[in-house]
């Protein structure tokens, strides 16, 4: 067998130790660097380009969430003037209907207050009538009256005298 020496030993730990052998961690190391750098690169790529990032995509379901809201409360806006119009409407209706309603009660008041006028004016006149009337039975009755005093004081005294008369006669019969 072959004695080792210790020149047989230095030889083969310098074989042990060569060169290639310790250049091989620092390759390994800059090779898993490259890979570092192109696999970040490539996604700081892929979301500048092609992918969206988590930010983007929540702001993107943000703004269709508020176009939706939108959309909804437009909506809604248009259900509630179509109901406002329709009551709007309706109102109207009901005012237009009240004005006839009171241009006609207009009408019946002035044919109302026509007829009492008319009326007024009638009892007014037959007042004057009857007036007049008690005016002239009063006139009347008073004329009559004065001239029947001296008809009756004629008839009373004929009567009295006739009485007179009578008396007398009889007395001086």
């Amino acid at each position: 067998m072959n004695p080792v020496t210790r020149d047989t030993r230095l030889y083969l730990d310098k074989s042990s130790t060569s060169p290639a052998r310790s250049s091989h961690p620092i390759a390994l190391a800059a090779a898993t660097l490259a890979v570092l750098i192109a696999g970040i690169g490539g996604i700081m790529l892929w979301r500048a380009y092609g992918g969206s990032p988590p930010e983007t995509e929540r702001a993107v379901a943000l703004t269709k969430q508020i176009q939706a809201r939108t959309v909804q409360a437009s909506e809604q806006l248009v259900e509630k003037t179509k109901g406002l119009e329709a009551s709007q409407q309706e109102s109207i209706d009901q005012l237009q209907s009240m004005q006839e309603e009171l241009q006609s009660m207009r009408r019946l008041l002035a044919a109302q207050q026509a007829d009492t006028k008319r009326l007024t004016d009638q009892v007014s006149t037959l007042k004057d009538t009857v007036d007049g009337l008690r005016q002239s039975f009063a006139s009347t009755q008073a004329s009559e009256q004065a001239s029947a005093a001296p008809r009756n004081r004629n008839i009373r005294s004929r009567a009295h005298a006739s009485r007179s008369g009578h008396r007398h006669r009889r007395s001086r019969s």
